[in-house]
């Protein structure tokens, strides 16, 4: 018979698959990977779903992953945004992905005049000049490239040109420039570029779902359609490659799945304590699925994603949203604002505290909480 998962278990066991139920000592490579990526079009988000999900890291050490390490790499992923993603994984997420956003970027490119020769020679040229003067910000890349090939991007189509040449594999983003971004070579910045690994597409997608019920199960093809960005139809086939991995189980009333080696999970269900966790803009639990719905009251639902594919910093206990909070930053320390949904109960008070104090030591500053009444 098919296992039925309250909705708690289905939030505990994604919550350990998120590594959010005990976080461990680890390097932040080894974080990025196991996620398959961390949404980082905030970067400074990023570094704190990073310290969500370890024990010990400061902000510091996420930079350096990027930076001085090169074992994480920023550039666009998932869903055609940015994210951190694990360097090794670079070459087949990139193989596997990367066309797909191509081709379904064609139509924007067109109506932002870049049609494939101006994408093709303006590419190629992005290169030699990175080649010569790299790391680069965009408006330094832009300004080379009109001096040198009399193309000139204006408006989006700038951005829409990088976003294909880093799909393409051939750029990412580089060091900061003070508050700015720059862009490098793949092939100057990590050894061996963006190796692709011997994988068919098909095995690509294989791998690909079998990570993402590592991190994000119990979940349907569905959800890892929308959490991806690739076709249903790939999504399917990927889904009964692993069959034989997987154990069906039913969610809210739905046929799901998970890793049979995670069903062992349930023996430490529930808790002692609750899991009290302040979750970043943009968390991967937020993002993970097609919806929301088993993390988020409907009422609350816009107070997490007003629009605009904005995700705010939320309060998450025992893997429901509670709140929203943000850092607010005072001459000697930083706030943290608090604004729950409902009166949060007493007993999470400690845990509350507990993250207050983590996100503190992490950023290297002194904090105070403060709870804004409902």
């Amino acid at each position: 018979m098919t296992l039925a998962l309250s909705n708690d278990q289905v939030r505990f066991l994604r919550l350990h698959a998120q590594r959010l139920v005990a976080p461990s000592v680890d390097n932040v490579a080894h974080i990025v990977k196991e996620l398959c990526g961390i949404q980082a079009q905030d970067a400074n988000a990023a570094a704190l779903a990073v310290r969500a999900r370890s024990a010990g890291l400061v902000a510091a050490d996420v930079e350096q992953a990027r930076v001085q390490e090169r074992s994480t790499i920023r550039t666009w992923g998932q869903r055609g945004t940015l994210h951190l993603l694990a360097t090794e994984d670079l070459g087949w997420l990139l193989s596997l992905l990367g066309p797909v956003f191509v081709a379904g970027d064609l139509r924007r490119r067109a109506e932002l005049g870049l049609d494939e020769d101006i994408c093709i020679r303006g590419i190629a040229a992005l290169r030699a000049i990175l080649a010569d003067q790299g790391p680069l910000t965009r408006a330094d890349l832009i300004e080379q490239l009109a001096a040198r090939t009399g193309i000139r991007l204006e408006g989006q189509a700038a951005p829409h040109l990088l976003f294909r040449a880093a799909l393409e594999g051939m750029i990412c983003l580089g060091p900061d420039r003070g508050t700015k971004p720059t862009y490098v070579l793949i092939d100057d910045w990590i050894e061996n570029g963006a190796r692709t690994l011997a994988f068919s597409r098909d095995q690509a997608c294989a791998e690909l779902a079998q990570r993402y019920l590592a991190a994000y199960g119990p979940a349907e093809p569905d959800d890892l359609a929308a959490w991806s960005g690739l076709p249903v139809s790939e999504v399917r086939a990927a889904w009964k490659s692993i069959a034989d991995d997987l154990t069906e189980v039913e969610v809210a009333g739905r046929p799901a799945w998970m890793l049979k080696t995670h069903l062992a999970w349930l023996d430490e269900f529930p808790a002692q304590a609750p899991i009290v966790r302040l979750l970043p803009a943009f968390d991967t639990y937020l993002l993970g699925y097609r919806s929301r719905g088993l993390v988020v009251s409907p009422q609350y639902a816009k107070r997490i994603n007003a629009g605009g594919g904005m995700v705010s910093p939320t309060l998450i206990v025992d893997g429901r949203a509670l709140g929203t909070w943000k850092l607010m930053r005072q001459k000697s320390r930083l706030d943290v604002v608090l604004e729950p949904f409902e009166e949060l109960a007493a007993e999470i008070q400690s845990g509350l505290e507990a993250e207050v104090q983590d996100i503190a030591r992490f950023l290297g500053v002194q904090a105070r909480l403060q709870v804004v009444a409902p």
